[in-house]
């Protein structure tokens, strides 16, 4: 099968860890090298944000990154992007009618706006995940929210044509529901987990051995709650807090999210004990995750978050925020604790219940290993992802808004 991923702002080749670089970065790169080795073609379009980027690059046997020419070659806020789409669209459509894929896989909005503008030329059927929905996003920030003022419509519209749309938890489900989606077209297949690199078996990190060490793991941004993990800091003496996400280590005192962060931890009086590590190369991650007896994750709002995953399968217990696909992966009791958002207090709560019953920690952390690889690995969720594609190729073309006409 011929697979064409479209994720504009989120190349599976970028550093993680910087404001618009995560989940959907990883998810993207492995997800099509999982299908590539189970015999896919698939090639990934992205935007090129360096000029000195080759056209294409390998990623992987089967799997080619396209550098498409919209907007400036450089980094630019995925909220400015829009005004670049109609170029991107045009770029994919010439694409296409050279190496005409079987099915188009759009990731996040502005993706499937240039995918269902480029493939309805075509007659090409065109798969719809949307990584986030303006309408959550929008209701947990309000004003700070940055997107453009098209995006719900958009998303609505998209809805509407995509033939298909995966969705990553049960949560996301009900919030398209919500918004219209025919449910006989939406399908869960989850986020997946990198199961060779991240395991409970390998180096650990060296750590002082009378500091408990908690780890968050991610992009700084505000609804990301690492500022709440600092805080529950203070509620618990003799315990770090490791941060890992942001600008390389180098730059991190140029960076207005660790600033911002540094002065939550003064003002908590806790500043000695969080450790801003900048972005951390991913195959460094395992052996930090297996030095925490546990790892925080607490967004704001999260459609799906796979640093739970790879700390489940480094064996290490998840304190995670009760929203999104951390309703699904983080089993509440069992693989770790469900905590309410923004709430410090009930983080230092549940970190307090878990640093004081080892047995139970290490329980936990058995049964997360045990979740993972039974149900997140990237080859179980490569083939649910080309079971949806199947069923899609296999169906008549025809757009839902010719449907409903």
């Amino acid at each position: 099968m011929r697979v064409a991923m479209v994720s504009e702002h989120a190349s599976p080749l970028a550093m993680l860890g910087g404001v618009d670089a995560g989940g959907q970065n990883v998810h993207v790169g492995a997800l099509a090298i999982a299908m590539a080795r189970r015999g896919a073609d698939v090639v990934v379009h992205t935007r090129r944000d360096d000029p000195d980027l080759a056209p294409r690059v390998r990623l992987h046997p089967g799997v080619v990154v396209d550098h498409v020419d919209a907007g400036p070659p450089e980094p630019v806020a995925k909220d400015l992007l829009l005004p670049h789409m109609d170029d991107f669209a045009d770029h994919l459509a010439r694409r296409w009618t050279v190496w005409r894929p079987d099915v188009v896989h759009a990731h996040f909005w502005m993706s499937g706006r240039a995918a269902l503008a480029a493939a309805g030329r075509l007659g090409i059927p065109v798969v719809q995940t949307f990584h986030a929905l303006g309408v959550v996003k929008q209701r947990f920030q309000g004003a700070a929210d940055t997107s453009p003022p098209i995006r719900l419509a958009a998303e609505r519209d998209i809805i509407r044509r995509a033939d298909h749309i995966v969705a990553t938890c049960r949560d996301e489900v009900e919030e398209l529901a919500a918004l219209g989606a025919d449910s006989l077209r939406v399908s869960v297949v989850p986020c997946g987990v990198d199961l060779d690199t991240f395991t409970c078996d390998g180096p650990v990190e060296p750590r002082h051995p009378r500091v408990r060490r908690l780890l968050s793991v991610g992009r700084l941004v505000e609804r990301k709650g690492v500022a709440d993990a600092i805080l529950a800091l203070r509620e618990l003496p003799d315990t770090e807090l490791v941060v890992a996400g942001g600008p390389p280590l180098a730059a991190l005192d140029h960076d207005g999210d660790v600033a911002r962060l540094r002065c939550v931890a003064r003002r908590a009086g806790v500043d000695a004990r969080v450790d801003f590590r900048g972005s951390v190369p991913r195959d460094q991650l395992p052996a930090l995750m297996r030095s925490a007896d546990m790892v925080v994750s607490v967004p704001w709002y999260e459609p799906f978050g796979i640093v739970p995953l790879e700390a489940m399968a480094c064996g290490v217990p998840v304190i995670a925020s009760a929203v999104g696909g951390l309703l699904d992966t983080v089993v509440d009791g069992t693989t770790g604790m469900h905590v309410p958002p923004r709430a410090p207090g009930a983080i230092a709560c549940a970190v307090r219940a878990l640093l004081d019953d080892e047995p139970r920690r290490q329980a936990m952390g058995l049964a997360g290993v045990r979740r993972a690889r039974a149900r997140y690995g990237w080859t179980r969720v490569a083939a649910a992802t080309l079971d949806v594609y199947t069923t899609v190729v296999d169906r008549p073309w025809v757009h839902a808004e010719q449907v409903a006409q």
